[in-house]
């Protein structure tokens, strides 16, 4: 996806010389927090891209982004929101999905051990505007 490769926690703590380059992951938010220089600080839940994305109809208006309902792996990331991502109903708050792209930090979360990663960009899906489906296909709901 973008050329860049797909972050492995496990590959990282492996190989830490992997810091350098960037990497781009799907997460479910587990916890918000404020972060340093008004980022928010967000512990993620990282999940597998499934595809094709799930369609309630052949109207390209009802699919939605689907990721797998099982946890891949732990990261956090300190992402700069946008004033809509930041606050509001449509916020990014727990359950919410990103996808982030970035730099690894060169610290690891104190509480946990798990990579840091420093969002360059990112998209966000709220709450019931993306799908998990279980690993045998069946549909696990929004």
């Amino acid at each position: 996806m973008s050329g860049k490769p797909e972050l492995d926690p496990r590959g990282i703590q492996r190989s830490p010389d992997q810091r350098s380059r960037v990497f781009w992951t799907f997460g479910v938010v587990t916890h918000r927090a404020p972060g340093p220089g008004g980022a928010a600080y967000l512990a993620l839940s990282l999940r597998a891209l499934q595809s094709p994305n799930r369609c309630e109809s052949r109207d390209e208006d009802t699919c939605r982004v689907t990721v797998t309902d099982r946890e891949t792996g732990r990261a956090h990331a300190l992402v700069t929101l946008t004033s809509e991502d930041d606050l509001g109903e449509r916020s990014v708050a727990l359950g919410s999905l990103l996808r982030v792209v970035g730099s690894v930090a060169e610290d690891v979360d104190p509480s946990d051990g798990s990579a840091i990663l420093r969002a360059s960009f990112y998209r966000h899906w709220p709450r019931g505007f993306y799908t998990a489906a279980k690993s045998t296909g069946a549909a696990a709901g929004r």
